[in-house]
């Protein structure tokens, strides 16, 4: 696995030219283990880019440390290289959002 930390505008061009979604996010997920080369190299987990930026804003936003931020989306962006989604429905949502809280308080 990769970790890629970038600022808003860079992670705003990855989001257009690979998710085709306009402006800058706080993290994406690209995993290597699904597609129709995912068994390429299947010890190859994938990339997470997280942007700096926006972890500090949000961050300050909800009045907790930049490196408490940094851990959440890193969590998130690897549940999402492991096949969890939170966008197809309430109930993979809920699940990712325990296992992030899982996740979280192993730290």
């Amino acid at each position: 696995m990769s970790i890629l930390i970038v600022d808003d505008s860079e992670i705003a061009r990855l989001n257009e030219e690979y998710l085709k979604r306009s402006g800058a996010t706080n993290v994406i997920a690209f995993p290597m283990q699904q597609g129709p080369f995912g068994h390429i190299n299947p010890n190859l987990l994938g990339d997470v880019v997280i942007s700096l930026d926006t972890t500090a804003r949000e961050a300050k936003d909800a009045d907790i440390s930049v490196e408490l931020r940094f851990d959440q989306l890193l969590i998130h962006g690897i549940l999402h290289l492991l096949g969890f989604d939170h966008e197809k429905t309430p109930k993979q949502a809920e699940t990712m959002m325990l296992k992030e809280e899982e996740l979280l308080r192993l730290l």
